[in-house]
Parts: structure tokens; C-alpha cells; sequence
């Protein structure tokens, strides 16, 4: 399949993306913006796909040992490659494993903070019946939203962090899941396309063993009314 190298016009990053398949979003730009704020020394990021926050983390924190953990082998084989190409060996690897065997890769509490830009589909015998990469990356097929929270409860630190973007569909469904497993969303911050639309994307930062008390920020409005960028968004994308 052919491949393209895109600018993140960020500290003169560039990732390695297939022209057709599966690429990153906003999202997952929204969600390295989120988990900057957390001080981290070793940060994990599941699901990394072509590794797009492990690379935007990177150039936003301080973090000494950043990894991602993928899945679909080609995937993760091109996102060790955009490492490289970015001189990244150091700070950043890439994993091609499953997320349900994580205790395979890494010692119990070892992260400070744990990212996930998830799969935000459940899963149907349809889907299952025409598996690809783009549906393994949109759909619940190889991990669920439980796989990805239990895991986390696991490898985090006593003090540490998971921080996820998902659909706002889904927040009654991780913060139920998030408590069951012992992390207490702290940060919860909506996404809207206008400030006059619903959220599209929902923003969470749970504290493992963090004590009841949620604070809810205010809207993330990605664009004005005339359909241009809000001042905010551009300051994420490094415009201004």
C-alpha cells in the first residue's frame, strides 16, 4: 500500500501515514493536548496506531520513556519507522502486541500515564464477518472499552493517569468502568465542532486511587460560527 509523510508542524515532526488506509484525527491531537498537563516520566499510549500521540507527546512533554502499543503489525512497523525517521529511538518505542497481554510487555504500576484514543465502535456480526484494518481500528474487534480500562488499572502507578478521548455516548460507560477499576475521573472536558452544536468528543482524566471529586471544563469549541478555527484550536494545532 502506498505511503505519504506528513508534516505534524510541530518541532519539525513528521509521521509516516498509508495514502488509504487508517490515519489520525483530531482526536487523537486533542487527546496529547489533554495529557500534556500531566507530569509524567514514563507514559504509555495504547492502541498507538501509526503512533501519532506518542509522537506528538514527545515534542509537548518532558517524558524520558514513551511507548506504544499496537495491535495490527504493519502499524506498528510503520510507526517505528516515523520514530526513527524523527531520530526518536531514545524517548519513544513502538510495541506490536495486544493490549490483553500487556503484563507480557510491562511490569505491573510502571507508567505514570497511560493515553488511549480507542476504538469507539461496538462490535456486530456484520463487522466481524469483514474484518480489516479500518474496522479493527473504528470497532470494538480486538479490544473493548473494559480490555483497555482494566489493563490500564493494572500497568499505572499508585499516582498515575489514563487519559482517553472517546465519544460522549460512551462516558456513562468509562466512568462505570473507570470506578470499577479503581480510577477516579478527576478532568472531563467536552468537544464541539460550534458552540451551538452537541459534543462530538469527550475528553476524561481519571486518577487511579483518586479520591471522589470530578471537575468539568469548560467547552472545547473547535470552530466559530463562520467556520473558522477558533483561537483556541489553532494555539493545539501550533498555528499560533
Amino acid at each position: 500500500m502506498c505511503e505519504i509523510i506528513d508534516d505534524l508542524q510541530l518541532k519539525g515532526l513528521k509521521i509516516i501515514q498509508k495514502k488509504d488506509g487508517f490515519k489520525f484525527g483530531t482526536d487523537a491531537v486533542l487527546l496529547s493536548d489533554f495529557a500534556k498537563l500531566i507530569k509524567a516520566e514514563n507514559i504509555l499510549d495504547l492502541c498507538t496506531g501509526s503512533g501519532i500521540v506518542p509522537l506528538l507527546l514527545s515534542a509537548k512533554t518532558n517524558a524520558k520513556n514513551i511507548v506504544g502499543l499496537e495491535i495490527q503489525k504493519d502499524y506498528a512497523q510503520m510507526a517505528q519507522r516515523s520514530v526513527k525517521m524523527n531520530e526518536l529511538s531514545e524517548r519513544v518505542k513502538i510495541i506490536n502486541g495486544d493490549l490483553k497481554n500487556s503484563l507480557d510487555f510491562f511490569k505491573k504500576r510502571s507508567f505514570d500515564l497511560i493515553t488511549c484514543n480507542p476504538p469507539y465502535m461496538r462490535t456486530n456480526s456484520a463487522v466481524l464477518n469483514e474484518l480489516d484494518e479500518k474496522i479493527i481500528a473504528r470497532h470494538e474487534v480486538k479490544c473493548t472499552l473494559e480490555d483497555i480500562i482494566l489493563v490500564s488499572s493494572s500497568l499505572i502507578s499508585l499516582t498515575g493517569h489514563l487519559v482517553m478521548v472517546h465519544r460522549p455516548s460512551r462516558l456513562c460507560d468509562i466512568i462505570y468502568l473507570m470506578r470499577k477499576y479503581d480510577i477516579e475521573p478527576k478532568r472531563i472536558r467536552f468537544v464541539h465542532n460550534t458552540a451551538c452544536d452537541a459534543p462530538v468528543l469527550v475528553l476524561v482524566d481519571g486518577l487511579y486511587k483518586g479520591k471522589s471529586d470530578v471537575k468539568i471544563l469548560p467547552p472545547l469549541v473547535m470552530y466559530n460560527t463562520d467556520g473558522s478555527e477558533t483561537e483556541e484550536f489553532k494555539k493545539i494545532y501550533g498555528k499560533i
